[in-house]
């Protein structure tokens, strides 16, 4: 009976002993700082605008309010004629407002000539998803020039906008390219430090950017059908020996 106490003790002795050295490495390890890379990567993909925008601003003047609505209908007319010889519907051109001035009644009147006492503005706005056909008409304006249209010079009427709608479709094949760049780059600043890439501690999925296609400096980047979607994934992956 004696022995066999002894041996319990015994053993109950290394497994204390064993239990300390195993919490006394824990505690040394868990004092170890992570080991850790913080890294980036880019996807891009070019695409081509799927809907275009075309604000149209055209004005007409006269002596008298009937002269100058008239005149104003006849290149509504005209307008109208030239957008479905380019092959769009009557829902894809909107009348947006008319705006009506008498110069005369203004605080400067009597500095107008009075065959343009009346001028009217009218807005109206294309919106298709025929981006090449609305560029094209775009470029063609110089035949309602010829027509007698007379355009606003303000920014309103600076041409067409084309965007890209079909981000949302391309979300998940850009963001599984852009963890793999980033997860290239961490490897090879482990190979670097003779580490190895363990896994994510923390991902940021980053923003989504349409860009244009080539970036022309002071020119509306909205104007290009051809785009860039650009995202940047920021990643931080544990490092083990």
């Amino acid at each position: 009976m004696k022995s066999i106490s002894v041996l319990s003790a015994l053993i109950l002795a290394i497994g204390v002993a064993a239990g300390g050295w195993l919490l006394g490495q824990s505690l040394e390890n868990s004092r170890k700082p992570l080991r850790t890379v913080t890294v980036k990567g880019l996807a891009e993909k070019s695409v081509k605008a799927d809907l275009g925008f075309w604000p149209i601003r055209f004005v007409a003047n006269g002596p008298t309010l009937e002269a100058a609505r008239g005149s104003l209908e006849a290149s509504e007319t005209a307008v109208r004629a030239f957008l479905t010889k380019h092959g769009f519907e009557a829902d894809e051109i909107e009348i947006q407002n008319v705006r009506v001035e008498d110069r005369y009644a203004g605080y400067n009147g009597g500095n107008f000539p009075a065959d343009v006492r009346f001028n009217l503005n009218q807005d109206m706005l294309v919106t298709t998803d025929k981006v090449d056909e609305l560029n094209f008409a775009s470029r063609d304006i110089g035949e309602l020039l010829k027509a007698g249209v007379v355009f606003s010079s303000d920014s309103w009427s600076g041409g067409p906008s084309f965007v890209f709608t079909g981000i949302a479709d391309l979300k998940g094949e850009m963001l599984t390219e852009a963890t793999k760049r980033a997860r290239e780059a961490a490897q090879q600043f482990a190979e670097q430090s003779q580490s190895n890439v363990g896994n994510i501690q923390t991902a940021n999925q980053g923003v989504f950017q349409i860009l244009p296609a080539v970036d022309i400096p002071n020119d509306r980047p909205d104007k290009q059908i051809d785009k860039r979607v650009r995202v940047v994934s920021t990643i931080t992956y544990f490092l083990a020996d």
